[in-house]
């Protein structure tokens, strides 16, 4: 979702902001209390049981800067890079030297779709109405493809060879045809498209935000063929899919992860996640969900068996790291966060009164803990 002045999820801000933006008074020290009373209580049975360990570590960060708005994130498993959609160019990160390698020009850059096979990727661009095509190489523009208003994810489907991006305020997806950088068809949805995810084998899944539905679409017919509710669910964004188990994972601004069958749609799990949730990503060696949250978290929801999930501890990360990507291998997940400050305190729109804090921008690394060794500043 590409949050700018004109256009955002306002019950994602709100969120962001209750949650994870806000700033809060510490409470008094216990110190100023009268003396309690001595205890006659009997001395507890058994020790507490351990604390358990963290489930990743801090490893390192790359300053990216300004500008300082951002949106999704894509990982690129054969160059080992990392693609930030950072407002007005997109930011490419060598994962294993942690430094910046180029930019690539795309105003209002948001959604990001890689097609390794081809060398090409692809990056929406809200402000000029066009899906930007790449050079994976040299990072260099090769063409500009007009397209409807309000990009947001992108995803590469390899049953079609096809490229599919979401427009929200149009309620359309996008479909490039990644050989002639044409586009294929503009297929409409019932209503505002988010985040997005394929299974291998000519499907194409959609978080209809204003609408708590998913809607799937056959990449080859370029034809919407089903419509799945999702009951609790406000405002999904997030979107995940493990294709073996034939389970798709959405998440919510209301805090919950919604697990549906493949098949028929069907919900066959609710769990609970951090606030303002805005991308999910699937750790397949871990069998692990996860969720970034723009309160300062990452969820991690752990399959114990069939349609069986439980609620690992939450992860500390940073306030406003609510987009992230995933390495397959190692398990490392990237996020992008920048540093909060009061700007108004006298605004009572929390949309005036916070910001960020100008030129704080960074890609955050957490590292399994059952990974080994963090990654080095100058490799893995």
């Amino acid at each position: 979702m590409h949050i700018k002045p004109t256009c955002f999820d306002t019950a994602l801000w709100g969120a962001l902001l209750s949650l994870g933006l806000t700033f809060t008074t510490a409470a008094p020290a216990l110190a100023d209390a009268p003396p309690a009373a001595p205890s006659t209580a009997a001395p507890p049975a058994a020790a507490a049981p351990p604390v358990a360990a963290p489930l990743y570590r801090k490893a390192q960060s790359v300053v990216l800067g300004s500008p300082d708005r951002w949106d999704y994130l894509t990982w690129d498993a054969e160059s080992h890079r990392v693609f930030a959609a950072h407002e007005s160019t997109v930011t490419v990160v060598d994962a294993d030297r942690l430094t910046v390698v180029g930019q690539i020009p795309v105003a209002g850059a948001n959604g990001i779709a890689l097609v390794p096979s081809l060398h090409k990727g692809y990056a929406g661009s809200s402000e000029a109405h066009s899906i930007v095509v790449f050079d994976l190489a040299s990072l260099s523009v090769r063409k500009q493809i007009p397209a409807a208003e309000d990009t947001d994810g992108a995803v590469y489907d390899p049953a079609s060879g096809r490229v599919f991006v979401m427009h929200g305020d149009p309620k359309l997806v996008t479909a490039v045809d990644t050989r002639s950088d044409t586009v294929a068809a503009r297929i409409e949805l019932g209503g505002k498209p988010e985040f997005a995810a394929v299974d291998g084998a000519g499907k194409l899944y959609v978080n209809i935000v204003d609408q708590g539905t998913v809607q799937r679409i056959d990449t080859r017919s370029l034809r919407v063929d089903a419509t799945w509710p999702l009951p609790g669910c406000e405002r999904p964004h997030g979107m995940a899919i493990d294709s073996r188990s034939g389970r798709l994972f959405s998440g919510c601004v209301n805090q919950r992860l919604m697990v549906l069958d493949l098949r028929d749609g069907r919900v066959v799990a609710r769990l609970p996640i951090g606030g303002g949730s805005d991308a999910l990503g699937y750790d397949a060696k871990r069998r692990w969900t996860l969720s970034s949250n723009g309160a300062g978290t990452l969820s991690v929801i752990r399959e114990t068996g069939p349609d069986r999930y439980v609620a690992m501890p939450e992860v500390p990360t940073q306030a406003s790291a609510r987009t992230m990507t995933l390495d397959p291998d190692t398990g490392r997940v990237y996020l992008l966060a920048a540093e909060r400050i009061e700007k108004d305190p006298s605004a009572a729109d929390p949309r005036k009164r916070y910001g960020i804090r100008p030129g704080s921008l960074r890609l955050l690394v957490e590292q399994p803990s059952d990974a080994g060794a963090p990654i080095a500043a100058n490799g893995r």
